[in-house]
């Protein structure tokens, strides 16, 4: 658990030292981070094998309940996501800086959340039929009306899921970065709970079908109702660490002055982006739903054996949470912390410091992101029987869908993590645009994808979003390389070709442990059995990465060391040291040893006031519905001196007219932060509110 502390001026200002200081201790809360993420993660691989052992992949009843499961999540993130990131979060970490630590104005903004949530979630529940009719294509009347009734028991996650990522901001904004980073796992917990019993129940689909003909509102209950129940408790359980906070948090009203249009204006282009990212993902779910409902078709005609070979957009969500898992726990939890370092220069106007950053996060992350891509690659066909409940035909077509995507996944890591550097130079602007030229090229793909033979609708969508990855990247470079003047480009692709190479030695040598497990014959060890399947990646997984770390270090692959030495450290209960690269990117003035460190002290730096944001904002587009509680967590600030700083006259923020500190881009010259202009007034004596005209009197 990670906290974010004051500095003292000294800190601020102890020449190269500072940063070394601060680039260890980014790498030990990137650390501390992935390890929540990864139990997090594994935990929602066992319910998603859960879901498969209970429903079965393949299975009509399972391509609906994902559906419905993802709506909440979808349309949170479209109607309010890019508000509670763009707006309420800045406002709220400001706010935490004043002397009362923001106990009134966090008090109005939860309120008026809380409001507003709530007429949304009745609203869209209400509201349910036609959800499930703009979302979803050529379902038949008996599926839609399971559809239907899944999603009135998972529209009220809309609710929770707003409250769950305020309240995990206002852990941030008080250095608590622990709770938000472990209460997904209750989450998770309880939805296994839910299917553990429907197969203690009602058995499991391989013994005892589980079809829209014999399904009831006791199993829609178990499953769905524990899923939304889930959702609670991972809110719920946030409210004792907010507690302890002792801020006085209650219900306020009375919302004039406290600023969120003016913010909201500001915030447009990220609200712009947050809009058009999940308007085209909800169209490409949409085309994703024909092939279920063909299957459905078939079925009910007698041709089971056509039908089986249909995969649903239940294979396309079980492969990308797999595809995802190396961006999730490192690439995600690197990029929200190397983000504090990267405002930090671009706040001192260092481009050469900013490219660093960039340089430094896209060769570390790729240790496990190129590695993650071969082996995912290779150990498709176990992974895929083990997530198939229990038929290998819904195996095979996870496998080959896994496959398509896995390949794209260092090209999605790196696109995110130069996404950072736009957002830390406070340029809002030019990641809507590169949203836009993705969201375009995934609609209009997607509306000629819906014309292809049902059976390769799936796969044709997930060569839509490894073509989208590395198209993301291609276009984020060309505005990065404008920004930036280059992009340390030769040393990033030397590190990435070696960590290739390496990778590929690792893949060849687990393709020769797969072959001996009988991976490549239909009638082998692997395909045997879902145990079975699971022994493979267990024994030949661990074969490949000894491979590839001994195949690293004879390419002499330095990015290993900065990896691991966080982890390494923790171990022996030291502190990380920096790594074997941070010492010569501090630049030659620094010279060969501490004595000059000393001698050439760096320049103060100044602590303009800023706000500390969300690590999702839209760019990378969604390629799994299922709600990422990490989305919504803020990197602590580490190093840096305006941490808890607050304006002298004890305001929320700086004078009003104060500019921005980034260095703009594509023609701006300084883009204001959100919530500039809002009461910069002393904490608890805004005009507009009530109690202050009592206090007058």
């Amino acid at each position: 658990m990670s906290a974010a502390k004051p500095h003292s001026e000294k800190s601020v200002t102890s020449g190269p030292a500072a940063p070394q200081a601060a680039h260890a201790g980014e790498a030990r809360s990137s650390a501390v981070m992935a390890a929540g993420t990864l139990v997090s993660r594994f935990l929602g691989f066992g319910k998603t094998w859960m879901l498969g052992a209970a429903l079965g992949l393949g299975s009509t009843v399972t391509d609906t309940f994902i559906n419905a499961n993802n709506l909440p999540n979808l349309i949170f993130l479209l109607v309010a996501g890019g508000v509670f990131n763009a707006v309420l979060v800045p406002q709220i970490i400001k706010a935490s800086k004043a002397p009362d630590r923001g106990a009134d104005y966090i008090s109005r903004l939860l309120t008026l959340a809380v409001v507003v949530l709530l007429s949304l979630t009745l609203l869209v529940t209400l509201l349910a039929p036609w959800v499930i009719e703009l979302t979803t294509q050529g379902y038949s009347p008996q599926q839609k009306s399971l559809a239907v009734a899944f999603a009135f028991w998972c529209l009220p996650q809309i609710f929770f899921y707003g409250l769950y990522a305020l309240l995990t901001q206002v852990l941030n904004a008080n250095g608590a970065f622990g709770p938000a980073m472990w209460a997904p796992i209750l989450n998770n917990i309880v939805a296994i709970a839910g299917l553990g019993m429907f197969i203690g129940i009602l058995g499991a689909n391989e013994i005892n079908p589980h079809t829209l003909d014999n399904w009831g509102s006791f199993q829609t209950f178990l499953v769905a109702g524990f899923s939304t129940i889930g959702v609670v408790a991972q809110t719920a359980i946030l409210l004792v660490p907010v507690f302890r906070l002792r801020l006085g948090l209650r219900p306020r009203f009375g919302w004039r002055g406290v600023g969120l249009g003016q913010a909201a204006k500001l915030s447009v282009w990220t609200l712009a982006t947050a809009a058009a990212g999940q308007l085209a993902f909800l169209y490409v779910m949409r085309i994703a739903t024909i092939p279920g409902a063909e299957r459905l078709r078939l079925e009910r005609a007698g041709d089971h054996a056509t039908a089986a070979t249909l995969p649903g957009n239940a294979v396309l969500e079980v492969a990308s949470q797999l595809y995802l898992l190396p961006h999730s726990i490192i690439a995600l939890s690197l990029a929200t912390v190397l983000f504090n370092r990267m405002t930090r220069a671009s706040q001192d106007g260092n481009r050469a410091e900013l490219r660093r950053a960039l340089s430094h996060g896209l060769r570390t992350m790729a240790v496990a992101t190129v590695f993650g891509a071969l082996a995912l690659f290779a150990l498709a066909g176990p992974l895929g029987m083990f997530f198939s409940g229990g038929h290998k035909q819904d195996g095979v077509m996870l496998a080959q869908t896994l496959t398509i995507l896995a390949l794209s996944t260092p090209f999605m890591s790196a696109n995110f993590m130069m996404s950072r550097v736009f957002y830390a130079n406070e340029d809002a602007r030019t990641p809507f645009f590169i949203q836009l030229v993705l969201a375009l090229v995934n609609v209009v793909s997607a509306f000629f994808i819906q014309f292809l033979p049902f059976d390769q609708i799936i796969f044709a969508i997930a060569v839509l979003y490894t073509g989208g990855n590395i198209l993301s990247v291609m276009v984020s470079a060309f505005f990065l390389r404008r920004l930036l003047g280059h992009l340390d480009g030769p040393r990033v692709a030397s590190s990435y070709i070696r960590m290739g190479y390496a990778a590929l030695g690792s893949a060849i040598a687990g393709a020769g442990a797969l072959w001996l497990m009988g991976s490549y014959q239909a009638d082998g060890f692997a395909w045997s059995s879902r145990p079975a399947a699971l022994v493979t990646v267990v024994v030949v997984g661990p074969v490949m990465l000894a491979v590839y770390f001994v195949l690293l270090k004879v390419l002499r692959v330095t990015e290993l060391q900065d990896l691991l030495q966080p982890l390494l450290g923790r171990l022996r209960r030291t502190p990380a040291a920096p790594g074997p690269e941070t010492a010569p990117e501090l630049g030659a003035e620094a010279g060969a040893g501490e004595a000059v460190a000393r001698e050439v002290p760096a320049p103060p730096r100044p602590a303009p006031e800023r706000a500390t944001t969300s690590v999702d904002t839209g760019l990378i587009p969604r390629i799994s519905g299922e709600f990422d509680a990490a989305s919504f967590r803020a990197g602590p600030d580490l190093g840096s001196g305006d941490v808890r700083g607050w304006a002298a006259d004890g305001g929320y923020l700086p004078e009003e007219e104060l500019p921005g500190t980034a260095q703009g881009s594509q023609g701006r010259a300084e883009i204001p932060l959100p919530g500039r202009r809002t009461y910069q007034g002393q904490a608890g004596h805004n005009p507009y509110f009530p109690f202050d005209r009592r206090r007058k009197k």
